[in-house]
């Protein structure tokens, strides 16, 4: 898959960066940004605010106020946002000692941005960006419909981001371990700034995320349930001390990059049959990375002369895998691995309503090695209740390969938005939501900017 101007995806999700200082930005309307001189982020060290005619992506693209290239891949192409929500934005970071994420020229991590429509509805809604990508990377596919319904809406680059984040911190596990806590911080001063501005704290507070952002709402609703009404995880990582993880199923796909395994050997550790059209792109642009820097994260003794990203230049070297790789067995790797895989990983002891969402045909984090086996933690825990699991059929793990595959795949980010809805009814009306199911990929008609999840229940009694 290539991207406008023949960019590939793998550069963009490398080099994406957003520089320059923020302009100076003022009201347009009586009304409009009020109170935006009150505003102060507790506990940040530098925040930037500004009044802006429009909050969304089709007003702010081309600006310091997002970055659509760290965005690359997310969406399908002919996906529809909404557009024209004015409002308050702020820009900032948490104080912080590591500096990977260069947006605005600031060079320092745990930089956030919060936006603040001017027609609220009374809730708040926080993210954590996917993958190793940073504040602005889930614009286009959460936060321009957010705003539209009427939410604030507050985004973290986790503490961390780009390929070497795993350099960050002292010892094995403390840059994921980071991610939690950046986003819980955010949460709480968010929180604060929504009362600042309208007067009153929000009245309901949902944390949602893609991929590493799933992970995050996983967390957050297990660890921190006090601060949220409810979440929507799409495809989130999962973590767990004993696998499965990451590092049971991607070092597999590893050697059958380097030809040292057998399609049959995928399918043993969850990669789904049918997928498999999807795999030489993988391997060019995700597996290797991938099993590399976690790798990386979590045991950084194992080879160090192939460290993680840091051990090429190119953004072919740092794409590629290490051969090491091929032949990682997290389950004989000592107990200090796993201990540092243990200060992140999931319960399933979720204490709010969750919402999940996996495509059958993720070629990344296979569903069968995830979602699968957190639905199942989640009803061990005895949660099942707060809990419900929808596998899209024809979705994969980012939306923009639908452009590649239009006959074969289906965005997900429709039934996301679904998802959210339903996730808003049954938190606030009672009403009860469809059953686990599969969502099968429709014959015809509109997948790109449509998606029925079922029927709902009645409000529970």
């Amino acid at each position: 898959m290539r991207l406008s101007r023949g960019i590939p995806l793998a550069v963009a999700l490398v080099a994406a960066t957003v520089t320059g200082p923020l302009p100076a930005a003022r009201a347009e309307s009586p009304g409009h940004c009020a109170r935006q001189e009150a505003l102060h982020v507790p506990g940040a060290a530098l925040q930037r605010t500004a009044c802006l005619p429009d909050l969304t992506t089709t007003g702010l693209a081309g600006t310091p106020y997002t970055d659509t290239a760290d965005q690359a891949g997310l969406t399908a192409a002919d996906t529809r946002t909404p557009s024209g929500v004015p409002g308050t934005q702020i820009d900032g970071y948490f104080p912080d000692s590591s500096h990977f994420n260069t947006t605005h020229g600031w060079q320092h991590d745990a930089q956030f941005v919060i936006r603040l429509p001017d027609h609220w509805n009374g809730g708040l809604v926080v993210t954590g960006a996917p993958g190793t990508r940073k504040q602005y990377a889930t614009d286009k596919a959460i936060s321009d419909q957010v705003l539209a319904l009427g939410y604030a809406y507050a985004a973290t680059d986790k503490g961390n981001n780009g390929t070497d984040f795993y350099r960050d911190g002292t010892r094995p596990g403390d840059a994921v371990a980071e991610w939690n806590t950046r986003t819980t911080q955010l949460t709480r001063a968010a929180r604060q700034v929504v009362a600042q501005r309208y007067g009153r704290a929000p009245r309901r507070t949902y944390m949602t995320g893609i991929s590493n952002g799933g992970y995050l709402t996983r967390w957050q609703l297990e660890n921190h349930p006090e601060l949220y009404d409810g979440g929507v995880d799409w495809e989130g990582a999962l973590w767990t001390t004993h696998g499965p993880n990451l590092l049971t199923s991607l070092p597999a796909a590893v050697a059958r990059t380097l030809g040292a395994a057998r399609d049959e050997d995928l399918y043993a550790v969850g990669f789904a049959p049918g997928s498999e059209f999807l795999w030489p792109y993988h391997e060019k642009a995700y597996w290797g990375v991938t099993q590399k820097i976690y790798r990386a994260e979590f045991d950084p003794s194992y080879d160090p002369g192939c460290p993680g990203a840091s051990a090429g230049t190119t953004v072919e070297q740092i794409l590629a895998p290490c051969a090491s790789d091929a032949t990682y067995d997290y389950a004989s790797r000592p107990a200090s691995v796993h201990r540092a895989v243990a200060r992140v990983a999931l319960t399933g002891r979720i204490g709010k309503p969750l919402i999940t969402l996996h495509g059958d045909l993720d070629a990344l984090l296979p569903k069968a090695a995830d979602s699968d086996v957190y639905a199942r933690m989640v009803d061990a825990r005895g949660r099942g209740r707060l809990h419900r699991y929808y596998t899209i059929a024809g979705g994969t793990h980012v939306d923009g390969l639908y452009d590649s595959y239009p006959d074969r795949l289906r965005p997900i980010l429709p039934c996301y938005r679904s998802a959210f809805t339903t996730l808003v009814s049954w938190v606030e009306r009672g009403a009860v939501p469809p059953a686990d199911h599969t969502v099968a990929r429709p014959a015809s008609g509109d997948v790109v900017d449509s998606c029925a999840l079922g029927t709902a229940g009645t409000p529970a009694g």
